[in-house]
C-alpha cells in the first residue's frame, strides 16, 4: 500500500483553487508524485524512491502522496526525508521549507519621568514567563503567573525620589479582562499621582491630590485606541516619615504592627454594603452567581482602572489612609487577590515576619515566594503578586 499527499504551489498554504481541485486539475496539472511504501502492511516489489514505480502506482488509492513541481526558475530548499538528512542528498522535487519566525525577547523595561531618581523600575512581566522576581532598593517581590496565558499582574517602584532614599512610591496592579490597563496603571499611576502631591502638606490635600492621580490615570487610558479590560491598583507612597496607602479594586495593603497584621485598605467588591448602595442608587445591579458577587452579572470588583463597559459603576476614585511610620511598623505587603483569596492577613504577617526579624535576617523574597506558592498550594489559580516593604528605613 502507498499514501500520497497533495501540496499546492503556496509554502505557506494559501487559499487557492489547487488546494480543492477536482480529479481532472489534478491529473492536468504538473506534478512530481513520491510514494511512501508502507511495509509493514504490504510488501512492494519496488524501491520507493523510483519515479517509475510512483508513477506505475494506482491512482484511486486513498493514500497516495502528490507533490507540485514549483515554479520554473524557482529553486526551494530541498525537503529532507528519513536517510536523506544523514547522507545529505537530497529527494528528487524538493519542497520549500518553512522556517519559524524569529522569537521577540520583550525583556522587562524600565521606564522614568522628569522627576529626579537614582532608581526607576516598572517591571513588565513577558507573556510567555512563569514567574517574575526583583530584589530591588529597599523592597522585594515576586510574580506568579496563574492559569492564564499571559500574566495579568504588573508592579512598579520608584526610589530616591530626588536623591531621598525616604521617599518612594510602589504599587501592585491587578489586570483582568487583559493586560493592557494593568500595564498603563504600571507606567502611569505613580506618575500621576507624584505629579500631583507636589507641594501638598495636608492630609486632605495629600488624599484628594491622590485621588486626582487615579482619576487622571483612568480617563487617560480610556482615551487610548482599542482600550480593554480593567485593573485594580494598591499604592503605597513614602514621603517625609509618612506613609499613604491607596487603592481602587481588591489589591491590598497590610502592615505588620509588632507581628499583628493591620489591614491598611479595604477591598472593593459589589459584595460590600456601601458599594452595593452605591451602585444600585446609579442604576446598576448586583447578583451573585456560585457565591460570588457581580456587577451587572459580569465584574466581581467595583472599583479600578478602565473597564469602560462598566465606568458608570466601576469608577476609579480610591480610598487613601495616610499615617506617620514609628518603630512598631515592621512592614508592609502589597499584593494581588490571587494571595488574600488564600492567605489572611494575619497568616500572611506570621509567615513573612521570621524573615524581618532575628539576628539572622533572610532576604525578604524568599519571604515573597513562601506566600505565593502557599496561595498555589491551596488551590489558587489566578495570578499571584506579592511585594515586601521594610518600614522603618523611611522613618
Amino acid at each position: 500500500m502507498s499514501c500520497s499527499v497533495a501540496v499546492c504551489n503556496s509554502p505557506v498554504f494559501s487559499p487557492s483553487p489547487s488546494l480543492f481541485c477536482n480529479k481532472a486539475s489534478i491529473l492536468s496539472s504538473p506534478q512530481e508524485t513520491i510514494s511512501l511504501t508502507l511495509s509493514h502492511l504490504k510488501p512492494s516489489t519496488s524501491s520507493p524512491s523510483s519515479p517509475s514505480s510512483a508513477a506505475a502506482a494506482s491512482p484511486k488509492s486513498p493514500f497516495r502522496l502528490r507533490f507540485q513541481k514549483p515554479p520554473t526558475g524557482f529553486a526551494p530548499a530541498p525537503l529532507n526525508f528519513g536517510s536523506d538528512s544523514v547522507s545529505g542528498q537530497s529527494p528528487p522535487g524538493g519542497v520549500l521549507k518553512r522556517k519559524r519566525p524569529t522569537r521577540l525577547d520583550i525583556p522587562i523595561g524600565t521606564a522614568g519621568f522628569g522627576a529626579p531618581a537614582s532608581e526607576i523600575s516598572i517591571a513588565t512581566p513577558r507573556e510567555e514567563s512563569r514567574e517574575v522576581e526583583r530584589e530591588g532598593d529597599g523592597y522585594s517581590v515576586y510574580c506568579k503567573r496563574g492559569r492564564r496565558e499571559a500574566m495579568e499582574d504588573r508592579f512598579s517602584a520608584i526610589t530616591n525620589l530626588q536623591g531621598d532614599h525616604k521617599q518612594a512610591i510602589f504599587g501592585v496592579y491587578d489586570g483582568h479582562g487583559g493586560v493592557k490597563a494593568a500595564e498603563f496603571a504600571a507606567k502611569n499611576l505613580d506618575k500621576n499621582v507624584l505629579e500631583e502631591v507636589v507641594g501638598k502638606r495636608d492630609e486632605l490635600e495629600i488624599a484628594d491630590a491622590v485621588k486626582r492621580g487615579y482619576l487622571n490615570t483612568d480617563v487617560a487610558f480610556l482615551s487610548e485606541k482599542d482600550v480593554k479590560g480593567g485593573s485594580c491598583c494598591v499604592t503605597a507612597m513614602f514621603s517625609d516619615g509618612k506613609l499613604v496607602v491607596a487603592n481602587a479594586g481588591d489589591c491590598r495593603a497590610v502592615m505588620s504592627v509588632g507581628g499583628v497584621a493591620e489591614a491598611l485598605s479595604s477591598d472593593h467588591r459589589p459584595s460590600r454594603d456601601d458599594e452595593r448602595k452605591r451602585i444600585e442608587t446609579t442604576g446598576g445591579y448586583v447578583d451573585t452567581f456560585h457565591g460570588v458577587w457581580r456587577i451587572q452579572g459580569s465584574l466581581a470588583v467595583s472599583r479600578g482602572i478602565g473597564d469602560a463597559q462598566l465606568k458608570k459603576w466601576v469608577i476609579a476614585e480610591p480610598e487613601t489612609k495616610m499615617l506617620r511610620i514609628d518603630q512598631e511598623h515592621e512592614f508592609l505587603i502589597l499584593a494581588s487577590d490571587g494571595l488574600w483569596d488564600k492567605v489572611s492577613n494575619q497568616e500572611a504577617v506570621d509567615i513573612a515576619r521570621p524573615f524581618y526579624v532575628g539576628t539572622e535576617k533572610k532576604p525578604l523574597l524568599l519571604a515573597c515566594k513562601k506566600l505565593v506558592d502557599l496561595s498555589a498550594s491551596r488551590g489558587s489559580s489566578d495570578d499571584i503578586s506579592v511585594m515586601l516593604i521594610p518600614l522603618r528605613q523611611f522613618i
